[in-house]
């Protein structure tokens, strides 16, 4: 039976490749973006006039949701001493505070289904420490502490997961993938020498979603290469 999905931040990236692998199976697919209209040419697919610094603006919707993903994020590296609280108060904003507000505005939605399913996105960088990483990693990590608490106060009716990747080849990386040696150095850093393919990583949010994954909430999923598993 098809399902419906609400997918924040679905005109790029992991979020695009989600909504056309979900809108291929036939599931009906909200898109909320920052850009009104994207993406567009999709079958199944509304797209919702959305910004994630402004959560609260998330317009109401009708009818039950089988699962929401939150999938905005911030790349903010700096060493410590220039990080200031702005910079620390954006990156908890559109990654934690966001997700909070858009999973407050929808959970009556996904309560109507049967049964549902919260993704949600966090970083190697949690679990494993680098350098220039601090601010991120601050807002990430508790994200990873939201999805653990909402998987207790949900079951069984929800479930919530997060997917934890390292480097991926999204527009939101791409002033760190700008010329071939940025690319090859980054693909080095991991033990599978290769950066990250946003189908990849839709694909394990799909997965997330469906009813494969039943028996699985409270779990951050690390597909990063092996980086923060493998030496």
């Amino acid at each position: 039976m098809n399902k419906r999905f609400a997918i924040i931040g679905a005109s790029k990236g992991i979020g695009l490749e989600l909504a056309k692998q979900l809108s291929t199976s036939g599931d009906e697919v909200l898109a909320f973006n920052r850009t009104a209209g994207e993406p567009s040419g999709l079958e199944n697919v509304t797209t919702h006039a959305f910004d994630a610094e402004n959560a609260d603006a998330l317009p109401p919707i009708e009818g039950a949701i089988d699962g929401v993903v939150y999938c905005p994020g911030t790349i903010n590296l700096k060493p410590f001493h220039r990080l200031t609280e702005a910079d620390f108060l954006n990156d908890l904003r559109v990654n934690l505070l966001g997700a909070i507000a858009v999973i407050q505005k929808l959970l009556p939605n996904l309560k109507q289904a049967e049964t549902s399913s919260i993704v949600l996105f966090s970083t190697v960088a949690v679990q494993t420490g680098m350098g220039f990483h601090a601010s991120i990693a601050a807002s990430k990590g508790a994200v990873e502490g939201l999805t653990r608490s909402l998987a207790s106060e949900f079951a069984p009716k929800i479930r919530v997961n997060c997917i934890a990747p390292s480097l991926t080849d999204t527009p939101l990386a791409e002033r760190l993938l700008s010329s071939p040696e940025k690319r090859e150095a980054s693909a080095a850093r991991h033990p599978l020498k290769a950066i990250g393919n946003p189908a990849d990583i839709a694909s394990a949010a799909a997965f997330l979603l469906s009813d494969s994954a039943s028996w699985m909430t409270g779990q951050i999923l690390h597909i990063d290469g092996g980086m923060s598993s493998v030496r």
